[in-house]
C-alpha cells in the first residue's frame, strides 16, 4: 500500500486514464466527505462515466444514468459551504440550483474557478495523478466517455 498522509481520509481512484488520488477535507465538509466515502465503500462510483467534461474548466461525474441527471438512492445534502478556493485539481460537488441539492455528482477542477467559490461545497484535492483528470475525454455530453474503473477509500486498501 502506497504511504498516504490519512488513509481514512484519501480516495484512490481508477480512472480509464490512470490513477488520481484525493485527499478529502473533512474538516470544512464533514457531511460531504462522509457522503463520498459511504458511497466509495458501496461501489457506487465504480464504472460511472466523467458525463461532462469542459475544457478550462472541469471534470463531472457521479451520476449513475451517465447525463447528469441523477443521483444515489440517499437524501440530498446540505450545502456546507466553505472558504476553500475552486483551483486546479479542487474536488467539489455537482448540484442543481437549490444549494441543498448535492447528492452524489461532483467535478474536478481543470483550472481556476474562483466563481465558483463560496457556491458550492468543496470536500477534496486531488494530490497525485493531476495529469490523468487533464486527459479525460471532453464533451456536453462526452461520446464514447472516460469513467471511474474503481474508487476506493485507501484505508480499505
Amino acid at each position: 500500500m502506497a504511504d498516504y498522509k490519512d488513509p481514512e481520509n484519501t480516495i484512490v481512484m481508477e480512472t480509464s486514464k490512470g490513477q488520481v488520488v484525493i485527499e478529502l477535507k473533512p474538516d470544512v465538509a464533514p457531511n460531504h466527505v462522509a457522503r463520498i466515502k459511504e458511497l466509495a465503500r458501496e461501489g457506487f462510483y465504480d464504472n460511472i462515466v466523467f458525463h461532462r467534461v469542459i475544457d478550462g474548466f472541469m471534470a463531472q461525474c457521479g451520476c449513475p444514468q451517465g447525463r447528469g441527471t441523477g443521483g444515489s438512492d440517499k437524501p440530498d445534502l446540505a450545502a456546507e459551504f466553505n472558504d476553500e478556493h475552486h483551483a486546479r485539481g479542487t474536488c467539489s460537488m455537482a448540484r442543481a440550483q437549490n444549494p441543498n441539492s448535492a447528492n452524489s455528482q461532483f467535478f474536478i477542477c481543470f483550472d481556476e474557478a474562483g466563481f465558483l467559490d463560496k457556491q458550492y461545497t468543496v470536500w477534496g484535492q486531488v494530490s497525485e495523478g493531476m495529469d490523468n483528470v487533464d486527459k479525460i475525454k471532453r464533451g456536453e455530453p462526452v461520446h464514447d466517455p472516460d469513467y471511474i474503473v474503481s474508487m476506493k477509500v485507501a484505508a480499505d486498501l
